[in-house]
């Protein structure tokens, strides 16, 4: 067996008028700010995605869905995951264990963590024991902790 790894990470402002999606879920911001992107611009699956495709040294997502090309406007993230997931497969490739932190001083993530699992899991055709999600703050510091933004950092393990 052959295994791989990858590392991904993301981060995307917070600003009036946008949705909030953190693992395929819309969640409410005490402040009513969501991420700004030019997709859903949901930081937990872009993350994860540019592990999984660091793990096979295919680049990062912005080369499969540009910012600049216009099918991607409000693009829900998680069929952007299945797409990488089905890439990876075409190669021979399937996905061990995903890991991810995310990090934001608010709204607290932990009663959605479950869900977010679910959803990723399902999107990536494992179960849910192979996707780990946590949540942590940045104490106030940087740019989380001013609540400027939101950013994730992910790990991938495929094996072949």
């Amino acid at each position: 067996m052959t295994l791989r790894i990858g590392n991904g990470y993301d981060i995307h402002r917070l600003v009036a008028g946008r949705p909030l999606i953190l693992g395929g879920q819309r969640l409410e911001h005490p402040d009513g700010v969501g991420l700004d992107g030019h997709s859903d611009a949901d930081v937990l699956v872009h993350a994860i995605m540019d592990a999984l495709l660091g793990a096979l040294s295919l680049g990062d997502i912005g080369l499969y869905f540009p910012p600049t090309d216009p099918q991607w406007k409000g693009a829900d993230s998680l069929e952007l995951l299945r797409q990488v997931v089905a890439l990876i497969q075409q190669r021979g490739w399937q996905v061990v264990n995903v890991d991810s932190v995310v990090i934001a001083e608010r709204p607290k993530l932990k009663p959605h963590i479950e869900a977010m699992r679910t959803a990723i899991a399902e999107a990536m055709g494992i179960a849910p024991e192979q996707v780990g999600v946590k949540a942590t703050t940045n104490e106030r510091l940087g740019p989380e902790g001013r609540e400027e933004g939101i950013s994730c950092h992910a790990v991938a393990l495929l094996s072949q």
